[in-house]
């Protein structure tokens, strides 16, 4: 139990990381770091799919995405629009009402006994599959649809012009 509690407090500090750090390239960094501690999450959770699909997809694949994207924005100072001070007075008022949410959800939870699994298999690839393809049939074939559709869309917005003669 305290191995959670450290991993816990570790994606809590790793999350506010991402959001406190100036430099782009940092913040995707320490969200990796969050990703992976979300994976030891879901290996003491027993749920193994989910740890190995988070620890490929979203820490190697999205995040060598998004280190990819930064780079190329090639971001400095120079570029950075000046942002109004209405700006910061409204992130600074959605992040307080943020803030008391927050606190009136951790104030609603009564933890009173740790969290014991009724079975011991629902992380497991073979009733995740059963799940998945009986009841969630529908919704995942039109998410893939919906992936399918994004990445014909990125090849179109990233194919250049040719100029006619």
């Amino acid at each position: 139990m305290s191995l959670f509690y450290f991993v816990a407090f570790l994606s809590i500090f790793f999350s506010l990381m991402v959001i406190i750090t100036k430099n782009p390239v940092h913040s995707v960094l320490y969200l990796v770091i969050t990703f992976f501690t979300f994976t030891v999450h879901y290996i003491l959770l027993n749920a193994q799919f989910l740890a190995v699909v988070n620890f490929i997809v979203y820490m190697g694949a999205i995040m060598v995405l998004f280190l990819f994207v930064l780079m190329l924005l090639n971001l400095n100072k120079d570029t950075e629009p000046m942002k109004s001070v209405l700006v910061k007075v409204m992130g600074a008022v959605a992040g307080m009402c943020l803030l008391v949410t927050v606190a009136g959800s951790i104030r609603a939870i009564e933890v009173s006994d740790p969290l014991i699994l009724k079975s011991p298999d629902i992380g497991l690839v073979g009733n995740l599959g059963k799940v998945l393809f009986n009841e969630f049939l529908l919704p995942f074939e039109i998410s893939s649809l919906l992936l399918l559709t994004a990445m014909v869309g990125a090849v179109l917005l990233a194919k250049k012009e040719q100029k006619s003669i």
